[in-house]
């Protein structure tokens, strides 16, 4: 039987959300060295193109990401996390902030990851990220890794399936 997971924008202030972002605090220290919350601003989020969204699968959060606006057409991904890998709410969760960034109008998105993170670098590329050169406050760090993708535009309906 298939786990129903569904995920909605909540408030970044939310304690689900607050819960995911220190767990993926946690684990990204203890692979990289850094935590990765430097390079989240929380007030980014009150943009109108921006959005937290969190997975819950029975009621429980088990994961996050959210979209923070860099131009008319870019959008950057941050704070990507599934707490249980292999049930493919990582992909859940990024499908869905494809969809919701064509819905935004974004044509393009960008985001960032440790180069010691083979994990994420891999879990990237199979979602269809390109490598691109390091960007903003990632030009010149050696251990960092940028990565791009192209969205197509919304078809008809402007509803996307993200499961």
């Amino acid at each position: 039987m298939e786990e129903k997971v569904t995920i909605q924008k909540m408030p970044v202030s939310s304690p689900e959300a607050q819960q995911l972002m220190g767990e993926l605090s946690a684990k990204l220290t203890e692979l990289t060295g850094c935590s990765g919350a430097s390079g989240f601003d929380f007030r980014d989020m009150e943009n109108p193109r921006a959005l937290f969204a969190v997975a819950q699968l029975e009621g429980r959060p088990v994961g996050c990401g959210a979209l923070r606006e860099v131009s008319d057409n870019t959008a950057e991904v941050k704070r990507v996390y599934a707490c249980q890998s292999g049930h493919g709410i990582g992909s859940r969760i990024l499908k869905y902030l494809e969809a919701e960034a064509r819905r935004l109008s974004y044509t393009r998105l960008i985001l960032e990851t440790r180069k010691a993170n083979q994990k994420a670098v891999q879990f990237y590329l199979r979602c269809g990220y390109q490598p691109c050169e390091n960007y903003g406050r990632y030009r010149g760090l050696e251990d960092a890794i940028c990565f791009s993708k192209r969205l197509p535009p919304l078809s008809g309906s402007g509803k996307a399936r993200y499961d």
